[in-house]
């Protein structure tokens, strides 16, 4: 015999529990979101760009909360219907009935939202070809990370003049080691030294401000280079706002991304480029060259 109540209180606990997790999965993180949460989202639900849940993540979030429902279903059926009518024939009862349906709606519709502005449904976007450079105006105010001397630097400051902007990781063996000597060898084809690279790390969870001086030393950056990471809510928050595909393996660590280059000026991202490197020297050649820094006391 199952206590009156018990059944319709258990039916709340799991839609509560379900909610809960469903907000903890989606809520849109900030750089003052904490790093223990962020991996926590991260361990339970994956990484995807924009910061979605990964296939699996999607599984957990859908299919647990359907398999307690139909568990509950199965085991106190009977009661669950009990309990209901019971709810119904009173005030309060037929309140939370009508108030939970409510609720559950305008959660699936901000769930939809988010999930949609992540993928960028509804957005005008033409592909560029595979190496093509697309001609873009995005700010970069508000992103700041630290570099391999410990130092914070914002995007905006680096590019006020000419830079490089792209992603990678320490651990990468497949686009990392071609992407930066690639790029290298772009700057050294136009013939400009004074454009700085700036690799901001995909995987803040490894590449540590404490570890950047030696992955630094991997990626062989040459002086005036700059790589860039932070708190792992912090890296999120900028990949996420300069548009960077990426997912994360979570047995493994590494993190799938696409090959993909900004160009820094007036402190905005002016290009865009994705995948093959071969206009890239082209187009360093058309930037203004930069002012040498003056030394010594005004």
């Amino acid at each position: 015999m199952v206590r009156p109540g018990l059944a319709a209180l258990t039916l709340l606990g799991i839609l509560g529990i379900t909610a809960g997790w469903w907000a903890l999965a989606l809520w849109p993180a900030s750089t003052a979101t904490p790093d223990w949460l962020v991996r926590t989202r991260a361990a339970c639900f994956g990484v995807r760009p924009g910061g979605l849940p990964s296939a699996g993540g999607w599984i957990l979030l859908v299919g647990e909360p359907i398999g307690m429902l139909g568990v509950l279903v199965v085991v106190w059926g009977e009661a669950l219907r009990a309990d209901l009518r019971r709810w119904r024939a009173s005030r309060l009862g037929g309140a939370v009935l009508i108030a939970v349906p409510i609720l559950l709606l305008l959660g699936l519709t901000w769930s939809g939202k988010v999930v949609t502005r992540a993928l960028g449904v509804g957005v005008d976007a033409v592909p560029a070809p595979e190496g093509a450079s697309t001609t873009t105006d995005l700010e970069v105010v508000g992103i700041e990370l630290t570099d391999q001397d410990g130092m914070r630097r914002t995007l905006a400051d680096i590019g006020r003049r000419p830079a490089l902007l792209t992603f990678a990781f320490g651990r990468c063996t497949t686009v990392c080691p071609t992407l930066l000597p690639d790029l290298r060898r772009a700057r050294r084809t136009a013939n400009r030294p004074d454009i700085p690279i700036v690799v901001i790390t995909v995987d803040p969870w490894r590449d540590t401000p404490a570890r950047l001086a030696t992955v630094t030393q991997h990626w062989q950056l040459e002086p005036g280079d700059i790589a860039l990471s932070g708190s792992v809510a912090e890296v999120e928050q900028a990949l996420d706002s300069l548009g960077v595909v990426r997912t994360r393996n979570l047995t493994t660590g590494d993190v799938d991304h696409l090959a993909t280059v900004l160009l820094l000026e007036s402190g905005r991202v002016q290009h865009r480029l994705d995948g093959g490197w071969g206009g890239i020297d082209a187009l360093l050649a058309q930037q203004s060259p930069r002012t040498p820094a003056r030394t010594g006391t005004p």
